[in-house]
């Protein structure tokens, strides 16, 4: 069922809204995988068996946000900042950004190579 973003979340410690941080504005197209049950991929495992129909559903010039629970969060998950990039670089996915989703959930901003764009 498509829910609706709520645009003035505040996450992470800085107050500046979640839609900002990921770049969301108006009229932008995104798509969101597996929410709300499975929201997050929790396994490198399962990134790694994902990441190719991803990448091939990402725009030339689109992004891609992979988020992982914090090591503080208690979330039991082999899935880290580095497992990502691990899995990215190799198909040409690079990170831009990365960004706290919430206190548990963070989240890193993949972007094709720009001579693949």
């Amino acid at each position: 069922m498509p829910r609706k973003l709520d645009c003035g979340a505040v996450a992470g410690y800085s107050g500046t809204p979640l839609a900002q941080k990921l770049g969301l504005k108006p009229g932008l197209a995104a798509a969101l995988l597996h929410p709300p049950r499975g929201f997050f991929t929790r396994s490198r495992r399962q990134l790694a068996a994902q990441l190719p129909a991803l990448q091939r559903a990402l725009a030339p010039a689109g992004a891609l946000w992979i988020s992982w629970p914090k090591q503080a969060s208690g979330v039991a998950t082999d899935l880290t900042e580095d497992a990502i990039r691990t899995l990215a670089l190799p198909r040409g996915l690079v990170d831009v950004k990365v960004c706290a989703m919430d206190d548990i959930w963070s989240g890193l901003k993949l972007v094709r190579r720009r001579k693949a764009r």
